[in-house]
Parts: structure tokens; sequence; C-alpha cells
């Protein structure tokens, strides 16, 4: 089985290993109260047939949910090594190919939910420089780390 592999300080993993858990309560919360979060997961299909886009969500909200929380729970037991309050400062993640597409639809799903959360609507509508803003940063930053390891690993 081939992995990919990238550096993570071990406090980097702890909260994204807390974020992950937090999606995944989300995930595995109440679906049908008005949520903008949830919203974002599973937008309009057809934004100008209103009926279609209803009859398309109804039909696929569910099992789009449980693909997502399936694939954050597979997220969530590549980070359980930083449960551990201890351990090295840095540590070597491995990611196999298999688990890449789960942690690039986790990581993407919890970046829309950030932006819901805190207002973006476009990638470039928020100040780079507010530091709310700064765990929506860093998570586009480990997906683009995984992208390129990905891309790397297909031009061999």
């Amino acid at each position: 089985m081939t992995t990919l592999k990238m550096t993570l300080a071990s406090i980097e993993g702890r909260h994204l290993l807390a974020i992950v858990d937090e999606y995944i309560t989300l995930l595995d919360g109440p679906r049908d109260e008005p949520d903008p979060a949830l919203e974002r997961l599973s937008p309009p299909a057809y934004p100008d047939d209103l009926a279609a886009s209803a009859e398309f969500r109804l039909s696929t909200r569910e099992d789009g949910f449980d693909q997502r929380l399936a694939d954050a729970l597979e997220v969530r037991t590549g980070l359980e090594r930083f449960e551990d309050e201890g351990g090295e400062p840095t540590t070597l993640l491995e990611i196999s190919t298999h688990a890449l597409d789960a942690w690039l639809r986790t990581l993407s799903g919890i970046r829309l939910v950030l932006a819901s959360r805190l207002g973006i609507g476009r990638i470039d509508a928020h100040d780079p420089d507010d530091l709310r803003f700064g765990t929506y940063d860093w998570l586009g930053y480990r997906l683009e780390i995984l992208v390129q390891l990905a891309d790397q690993h297909d031009a061999r």
C-alpha cells in the first residue's frame, strides 16, 4: 500500500483532531434543523430550478452526509496518535493513497463549514490578516500540501 507523508507539528495534529471531532459531531447530529453550515455542505444541484433542487436534495442529502461522516471517521483514525499530549514535537503523518480522497473531502468539508460560520461567501471575501480566519487559511494550506503530494505520487 502506497502512503503519502506529511510532517505535522504535534500541536497542529491535536488541533486538527479536535476540529475533525467537532465536524463529526455536526455530521452525526440532527440534520433536519436549519443550519447554514449543513446547507453549505449540500448546495442546490439546480440553482435555476428550485423544485428539481429540492427533489435532488431529498433523495441524496442523507447519503452525502453519511459519506462525509465515514470520511471524517477515517481521517480521525489517522489522527488518533495525536490524542496523547506528549510525544514528539513533529510527527510524520502517513496517509494511504486509499484514504487520500477521504482526507481531501473532509478538510474541504470542514472549510465549507468554517466559511459558513465566518460568513465567507467567496474565496477572496476575507481579510487574511484577520485572526478569526486563521484555521480556515491553515486548512487550505494543508489541503494544498495534500494535493501537491497526490500530484507528485501520480507523476511517478
